[in-house]
């Protein structure tokens, strides 16, 4: 199986409700007894062993090796921010950092958490990072989000200023989102912007989702493979497209800069949605009539 990260965090497929599950279905992990009512938790920083610190160790220096030339320059610059690679970070410290810089913090959740809870937290810009680590067979492949896929991920970026902004504004433009049963249109702009989204640069195309920066394979394959399809971003488009969950990307959606990203999803998105239900859905590597494809 690809090595892709998947993130549960947010959207249809993503907010999933920890307590309940079907049959033949493995729950969520996480100890959700310590969970407080809105799902976060201490970081029980002492618990995790020294093999989990080196287990850490091993996956930020084979993700930091492939940064150059793949990932864009404003998350290479922010990566340092997590601190030293040898060990799992504090989430008190790393908050403090963050907080100077932008306002936000990160706090410790036990896993999944449900999609009304992950847009809250979102809207008052504290980040959800879940506290286990994946075991030493998922090195290269975890089903759920861990520690560190959530902070190498997802982390840096929020130190960016105006990507600090746009998450927080899809926080609350999620919690409306969920009172206009929208939230499946959402979870796809989360997806193709937060998790697998590209930038174009001078230098060329460059990864800043958080689901293809912790990805060791994927990385590569978002910006340089001549497979996939990369069109420019269109928030409609986008809207209406779906998603592969369990294996590289057949599309990405290319922003000019993070400003574009903001700007475009700063309107009321209520006569959006109603636009877009009108129109039919659109498979993952699907392209429309005409629709340009982003050189390599």
């Amino acid at each position: 199986m690809p090595d892709t990260a998947i993130d549960f965090h947010s959207g249809i497929n993503q907010g999933v409700a920890p307590v309940t599950y079907g049959e033949g279905e493995r729950p969520p992990r996480g100890d959700y007894a310590r969970a407080r009512a809105d799902y976060t938790c201490e970081q029980d920083w002492a618990a995790y062993t020294p093999a989990q610190h080196d287990l850490y160790r091993r996956l930020y220096e084979r993700q930091a090796a492939q940064l150059p030339g793949l990932a864009c320059q404003e998350f290479i610059e922010a990566v340092a921010h997590l601190g030293a690679p040898d060990r799992i970070p504090r989430f008190d410290e790393l908050s403090e950092r963050l907080m100077r810089a932008t306002g936000w913090q990160v706090v410790a959740v036990p896993g999944l958490i449900p999609e009304e809870a992950f847009f809250k937290l979102l809207s008052e810009r504290r980040f959800p990072v879940t506290e286990w680590i994946r075991e030493p067979e998922e090195f290269d492949y975890v089903v759920e989000p861990d520690v560190f896929h959530d902070l190498f991920g997802h982390v840096p970026l929020l130190f960016n200023p105006v990507f600090a902004d746009y998450m927080q504004a899809y926080g609350a433009g999620g919690l409306k989102a969920s009172r206009l049963d929208a939230c499946e249109l959402l979870a796809r702009l989360y997806w193709y912007t937060v998790e697998f989204g590209l930038i174009a640069t001078p230098e060329g195309l460059r990864a800043y989702g958080a689901g293809i920066l912790s990805s060791a394979g994927e990385l590569r394959h978002s910006v340089t493979s001549p497979e996939p399809k990369r069109v420019g971003f269109e928030l409609e488009r986008i809207m209406r497209t779906r998603y592969k969950i369990d294996s590289y990307q057949t599309t990405y959606f290319v922003i000019d800069s993070f400003d574009q990203l903001f700007e475009a999803t700063a309107p009321d998105f209520t006569p959006i949605y109603a636009r877009v239900r009108q129109l039919p859905t659109l498979e993952a590597g699907e392209l429309l009539p005409g629709e340009a494809i982003r050189a390599v």
